[in-house]
C-alpha cells in the first residue's frame, strides 16, 4: 500500500505505524505482534515508554514522523488534539493508499478534521474507536488481550473506500475483538456520551459525597460498579467532553430530571409514584439487556 494508490494485498510484516503507546497504544502493539504479520513501528513523546515498548517487543523499532512513508497502516492512538495535530503537520508524508485510523473516543470532530488532511495526501482515513479500556493508564497497563471479546465501532464517511473500511474491520478482528459496528461519526457521539462519558460524569459526582471516605466496611457491589470510573485521567477526558459538549449536556440534562424525579417521590413520601419510578428502571434495563444475550458479530 506504499508508494502507488490502490490497495495491495497483505503481506508478511506489513510495516504499522502506532503514534502513542499508552495503555491503547501497547495493547495495540502488542495485540498485532501475537499475529506475526507485521513489522510495528512506534512513535511516542516519551522516550521511555518507546524504550519499555521496545524491551516487551511491543515494536519492532522506535520511529519517527519519516517513518509514516514506509506504513501501509497507521494507528493514531493519541487524545484527539494530538491526533489532529499531528496529522495537520505530517500528512503529507503519508504514501498514497495509506489507510490512517484512530482510536479517540469522539468521532464527529476528529473525522470532520482529519478525513480531508489524509485525502490531500491520497490516504484514507477512517475513524476507529476499540470499546475497550482500563482505569489506569499507561504502557505500564497495556495487555495484549485487552480487546479480546471487546467490540469496535468504525466510522467512515459515505466516500469512504470499501477496502479501507474492512482493513481496519480485519485489524479489529485480529486484536480479538467480537463484534463490529459500522456507524455515523455523529450517531457514536450520541451514543457514547451515554454509555461511556455519562457514566464516567456519574462516578465522579458520586464520590464527592462527604460519605465516601468511610465506605469501607459498610460498601460491596453496589459502591464498586458505581463508583469504578471515578479515577478518570482529567487532561483526557476534560477534552472528550468538551469535543462532545451538546450531546454530553443533553444526557446530562436527563439524567438530573430522571434523579429529580426519584429525590421528589423519596422527599415527599410518595411510595406508589416510587414504586413507578423504580419499576420503569428495572424494567427498562432487562428489556435492552435481552438482545446482548443473543450475541452478535457485527452491524
Amino acid at each position: 500500500m506504499n508508494g502507488k494508490s490502490g490497495f495491495a494485498p497483505l503481506e508478511e510484516k506489513e510495516n504499522i505505524v502506532i503514534l502513542g503507546l499508552g495503555l491503547i497504544g501497547g495493547s495495540l502493539a502488542l495485540a498485532l505482534q501475537k499475529t506475526g504479520r507485521y513489522r510495528i513501528i512506534g512513535l511516542d513523546r516519551d522516550a521511555g515508554v518507546l524504550e519499555a515498548a521496545r524491551r516487551a517487543q511491543a515494536i519492532d523499532q522506535a520511529g519517527t514522523a519519516e517513518d509514516l512513508s514506509s506504513a501501509s497502516l497507521v494507528l493514531l492512538a493519541a487524545p484527539p488534539k494530538g491526533v489532529i495535530a499531528f496529522l495537520k503537520e505530517n500528512a503529507r508524508r503519508l504514501s498514497p493508499g495509506t489507510v490512517v485510523s484512530d482510536v479517540c473516543g469522539v468521532k464527529a470532530a476528529v473525522v470532520a478534521a482529519c478525513s480531508p488532511l489524509c485525502r490531500e495526501a491520497g490516504a484514507v482515513f477512517v475513524g476507529g474507536h476499540p470499546m475497550a479500556g482500563r482505569e489506569i493508564s499507561g504502557f505500564s497497563a497495556a495487555d495484549g488481550s485487552l480487546f479480546c471479546g471487546a467490540s469496535y465501532l468504525l466510522t467512515p464517511e459515505a466516500d469512504t473506500p470499501l477496502e479501507a473500511v474492512e482493513r481496519v474491520r480485519q485489524l479489529a478482528e485480529e486484536i480479538g475483538c467480537t463484534r463490529v459496528t459500522v456507524t455515523t461519526p455523529e450517531h457514536h457521539d450520541h451514543q457514547i456520551a451515554f454509555t461511556s462519558q455519562l457514566p464516567h460524569v456519574l462516578a465522579g459526582a458520586y464520590v464527592k459525597s462527604p460519605r465516601c471516605p468511610g465506605h469501607h466496611g459498610y460498601s460491596a457491589g453496589s459502591y464498586r460498579d458505581v463508583s469504578r470510573v471515578a479515577p478518570v485521567d482529567e487532561l483526557l477526558w476534560s477534552e472528550l467532553f468538551l469535543f462532545n459538549r451538546d450531546a454530553l449536556c443533553g444526557e446530562i440534562d436527563q439524567l438530573i430530571r430522571h434523579l429529580r424525579e426519584c429525590r421528589d417521590a423519596v422527599a415527599g413520601g410518595d411510595e406508589e409514584r416510587l414504586r413507578e419510578v423504580l419499576r420503569q428502571g428495572r424494567e427498562i434495563k432487562q428489556q435492552v439487556d435481552q438482545p446482548v444475550k443473543q450475541g452478535g458479530k457485527s452491524e
